[in-house]
């Protein structure tokens, strides 16, 4: 009996080494690209004010760190107050929105109650409606109640779920958990409550990463709320800081802004980093049977 040679089995997915490195190389080259305003912003910060906007050049001529000591202390008020009060206002808002929102998604995802497609329904439609459509009643509402130039009205409505797109987000993670583990629960005599602190708290904690790692970065990126409601310098975020060195006659320290503006960038940088992995686990789950 002849036996007949059969060809090697060909790899699967194997890529050319000069592919490879084309596809490497756009890659890092698009990489430097979204790069390049962090880091014109991080060399604006040590270089000369004159050099600034003199020079699309990543080197600058001289180094200088003095920007950073004016733009801690160059103001009325330490930057360091603005950092202080950014951190409670993010902190105290990402717990809320964590509590408030988990407790409505629990409710329509897991309760039965009169209307609740219509409710959840209402609460979709208001994804659609502009900030600025509320915000006038919302201003003279907390001005009637004194909250005005005080951080309650950045914090307290986040403990009210008012934030219908992590609801929505949240609500699709439960739909994923099987309802059989309610079912045990009610056997053994868990009431609603008992079941959402055991046993859908636990299980949807990279959902809860994710509302939380997305409500501190956009409550500590937050400009325009702050705007409205906070008057005076002590109560100032890091934003409002921000904006205090632009001066619209001319005399702006643009150094200053820049280091002070690399600074803010830290927290966001590490909080997202310390909640990386769940972020990811919770974007890939969201809405999957599990």
């Amino acid at each position: 009996m002849t036996t007949e040679a059969l060809p090697p089995p060909r790899r699967q997915g194997h890529r050319s080494p000069v592919r490879s490195v084309l596809t490497h190389a756009a890659l890092i080259a698009a990489s430097l690209l979204m790069l390049y305003p962090i880091l014109w912003m991080i060399s604006g910060s040590v270089r000369p004010e004159e050099e600034i906007f003199g020079t699309s050049s990543l080197i600058p001529s001289a180094v200088d760190f003095s920007a950073y000591v004016r733009g801690w202390t160059g103001l009325q008020v330490s930057f360091g107050k603005f950092f202080w009060n950014s951190l409670v206002i993010s902190v105290l808002a990402t717990v809320g929105n964590v509590i408030g929102c988990s407790l409505a998604a629990f409710a329509f995802a897991r309760l039965r109650f009169a209307g609740r497609n219509f409710w959840f329904a209402l609460m979709l439609g208001t994804l659609m409606l502009p900030y600025h459509v509320v915000l006038i009643p919302q201003y003279i509402m907390f001005l009637e109640m004194g909250w005005v130039n005080t951080p309650l009205p950045l914090i307290v409505p986040k403990f009210l779920a008012t934030d219908a797109f992590f609801i929505f987000l949240m609500v699709q993670f439960f739909r994923g958990i099987p309802r059989e583990l309610d079912e045990a629960a009610i056997m053994d005599g868990c009431s609603p409550w008992r079941i959402y602190f055991k046993i859908m708290l636990p299980l949807s904690l990279p959902v809860l990463a994710t509302a939380a790692i997305f409500s501190f970065i956009w409550t500590w990126d937050d400009f325009f709320g702050p705007l409205i409601y906070l008057n005076d310098i002590n109560t100032y975020t890091v934003q409002l800081g921000l904006r205090s060195f632009v001066d619209s006659t001319g005399s702006s320290d643009w150094s200053s802004l820049f280091a002070m503006s690399n600074l803010s960038l830290v927290p966001v940088f590490l909080f997202f980093l310390f909640f990386q992995r769940l972020l990811i686990e919770g974007i890939a789950t969201t809405g999957m049977k599990r």
